[in-house]
């Protein structure tokens, strides 16, 4: 059998098994009818904004699939090729349909969770990340299933497989990219906006059911952790597959270009394994179940992809794509650039846990600073993100030149790739936390009992460690795909032209740098608007509609989530545009070029990684500073303290959910539009 036959019967099962899980959560029960009533409320909003944002994309990828195919027919002898229009199409469906079918799943679960509460956190626990599963092994097999199909189709082209293996990641990143910054100017529209009238002006709580934007708030959890994160890791997994299949094939190494293939196989596997004993723990002790499962994957990805290492890849000498010096390629050396790329991974999840949780002294020290305002809260914040970055930056660093010195550039991309291996497991506890989070809300809203709100609230404080761990692993793969692309580009540039005497390398890292602030910009800018008009709205609500403080009558909860919805759509067109135009500008302009796209690239994953590390840590210590403080740590609720850290939380908000996920993908949207207009830039 073919190698990767073996990824599309993997890929088929894990889908199966994502139906399975489907079917299973939605047979749980649901609950009292107030409960019912507002997981119907969250559900109806997010598949209306799933719809709307997909007619969107359908126009974008109808328009994009007839530019690269018209490009890719007339540039054919340049190495383009009109086929990676049809790969295009096929990898931007499937990021669509795993995002639909996650969120989906999530929306069904998060009631469900409320109500399995009442036989006591296990039984919740099982509910939650069974809803989670759906999303992770989705991603994970639809991304399988689609690279492994691709290959298959046109492995008989072997001069340009990897240029239509790259329209397959193009699809991907596109998708992404809308999905990221529509989803999370949709949540934090809605999140800003009730906190800063909620909490901070009227001093109602949080999930309180008299806020106008409460639903819209649960419903941003499932557009933006859900179907965001679904298609920024769908689309870091599929590149890192992509990149290293074209790196073997460029140096004529079939077994190792296939070895990507089942390394991901194997991945999806162990995360089975993983998934099935963490949805099977029987203890209370939520953060174990998933740390046993998560362990259990990687270890079980590492063994498998050592044994079939040892079994297919064979050692041989080989000119690197870059400098032609000498390279000896053995299965032993292959496997531990892959173990440092799960290395990288797992070192970036517990830098991240340790600057972000409540447990730990930076937030902490955060905590305590908002004892003397908002200035200081946000200052210690910021500070916090900053250094955040110094173990990450240094960890990606190693990985990449120790990985270079086994293999050549082929180690870069095989890290990437097992850093990503593990992606059904990373998901399913990426998803759950949104489901948690969701179902403590749901606790709060429909008032079921203040034991299950306090086992809800225990599942939603270990769901948003797990969001940390997530984003932080979200960064740094995004990091290394980035890499893995440029590596690809490499080949491009003549050997000589790479230095930095060169004014266009340069030239061209100066203005990839600048990209990320630009990009981040627009993104903060959008919620700003989105969140000010959010807080007009609610301010005329509570003016014009009596009774909703007492209780007495229901808020126009429609209005909110119609106001994040069309912001959302109307805002995520032009961070985009912008980020798809900016390589090719940069290598069709004559005083510019190919070399300059190379610094460009650079320039981009080394400011953006950074960035992203800083607006995500610095972010979420705001945000568990405050849960700190609502624990009953320094004044509790209603406190000076509190409100102060509300205004934190609020500035962080955009940086972590928004601005500095959207960074990932933009890195990697950027490479793999470079790396298939390439051609054009000779």
């Amino acid at each position: 059998m073919e190698y990767p036959w073996i990824g599309l019967i993997v890929g088929v099962l894990g889908v199966s098994l994502a139906g399975y899980f489907y079917y299973w959560v939605k047979r749980q029960e649901e609950g009292v009818e107030e409960a019912r009533r507002i997981a119907k409320y969250i559900r109806e909003g997010a598949q209306a904004f799933l719809r709307r944002e997909y007619k969107t994309l359908a126009v974008y990828l109808v328009v994009m699939f007839i530019v690269l195919f018209v490009v890719g027919y007339t540039f054919s002898k340049y190495g383009l090729d009109f086929r990676s229009s049809i790969t295009f199409i096929f990898g931007g469906i499937l990021s669509a349909i795993a995002g639909y079918f996650g969120m989906s799943a999530a929306t069904i679960a998060n009631v469900r969770t409320t109500t399995a509460l009442k036989e006591g956190i296990p039984k919740g626990l099982k509910v939650a990340f069974t809803g989670g599963a759906v999303m992770g092994l989705s991603v994970a097999s639809l991304g399988l299933i689609g690279v492994s199909t691709a290959y298959i189709v046109f492995s008989h082209e072997t001069q340009k497989l990897a240029a239509i293996l790259f329209g397959f990641s193009f699809g991907a990143s596109s998708i992404a990219l809308f999905a990221r910054v529509g989803g999370g100017i949709y949540t934090k529209a809605a999140d800003v906006g009730a906190d800063i009238v909620g909490k901070v002006e009227v001093g109602i709580p949080e999930d309180d059911p008299r806020n106008p934007a409460v639903i819209a708030d649960n419903v941003g959890d499932n557009v933006g952790d859900v179907a965001g994160m679904g298609a920024d890791l769908y689309e870091s997994y599929v590149g890192s597959i992509i990149a290293t299949i074209a790196i073997g094939i460029a140096l004529g190494l079939k077994e190792y270009a296939e070895y990507a293939i089942l390394v991901a196989s194997m991945g999806l596997i162990a995360s089975i394994v993983g998934i099935l004993i963490t949805a099977n723990y029987r203890g209370d002790n939520v953060f174990k179940a998933l740390n046993v499962g998560s362990i259990t994957s990687v270890v079980l990805t590492a063994v498998l992809s050592g044994i079939v290492a040892y079994l297919i890849l064979p050692k041989v000498a080989v000119s690197d794509i870059i400098t032609g010096s000498q390279i000896v390629m053995t299965w032993s050396r292959t496997f531990i650039s892959l173990i440092l790329g799960l290395v990288a991974g797992i070192v970036i999840g517990f830098v991240t846990q340790y600057y972000t949780s409540d447990q730990y002294r930076p937030t902490q020290e955060v905590a305590k600073a908002a004892t003397t305002g908002p200035a200081t809260d946000i200052l210690a914040g910021m500070s916090v993100g900053m250094m955040s970055t110094l173990i990450p930056m240094i960890t990606i660093a190693l990985a990449m030149i120790v990985s270079y010195k086994l293999v050549g550039i082929y180690g870069i991309s095989i890290a990437a790739v097992g850093m990503l291996s593990t992606l059904a497991m990373t998901m399913s506890m990426d998803a759950y936390g949104p489901i948690a989070d969701n179902a403590a809300g749901i606790a709060e809203m429909a008032r079921v009992g203040e034991d299950i709100r306090e086992r809800a609230e225990n599942l939603d404080a270990v769901g948003n460690t797990t969001a940390a761990i997530g984003k932080g692993f979200a960064i740094g793969s995004a990091a290394l795909t980035a890499l893995a692309f440029f590596a690809n580009y490499s080949k491009y540039i003549a050997s000589e032209n790479i230095a930095v005497t060169n004014p266009s390398i340069v030239a061209g890292v100066f203005l990839g740098a600048l990209m990320p602030f630009i990009f981040s910009s627009m993104a903060i800018r959008a919620v700003q608007r989105a969140a000010m008009e959010m807080v007009n709205e609610i301010r005329r609500q509570f003016r014009e509609i009596p009774g909703i403080l007492e209780g007495k009558a229901t808020p126009d909860y429609s209005r909110c989530v119609d106001i994040s919805t069309k912001a959302a759509l109307r805002e995520m067109i032009l961070p985009t545009v912008s980020a798809i135009l900016a390589p090719i500008l940069v290598g069709v302009i004559p005083a510019l070029g190919k070399e300059a796209v190379g610094g460009f690239i650079i320039g981009a994953t080394a400011s953006g990684f950074l960035l992203a590390v800083y607006m995500a840590n610095a972010g979420g210590s705001w945000d568990n500073a405050k849960k700190y403080i609502e624990k009953g740590n320094l004044g509790g609720k209603g406190s000076d303290t509190h409100k102060a850290s509300v205004v934190g939380d609020t500035v962080g908000d955009p940086l972590k959910d928004t601005a500095g996920p959207s960074l990932n993908i933009l890195i990697k949207l950027m490479s793999i539009v470079a790396l298939l207009f390439a051609p054009i830039f000779l």
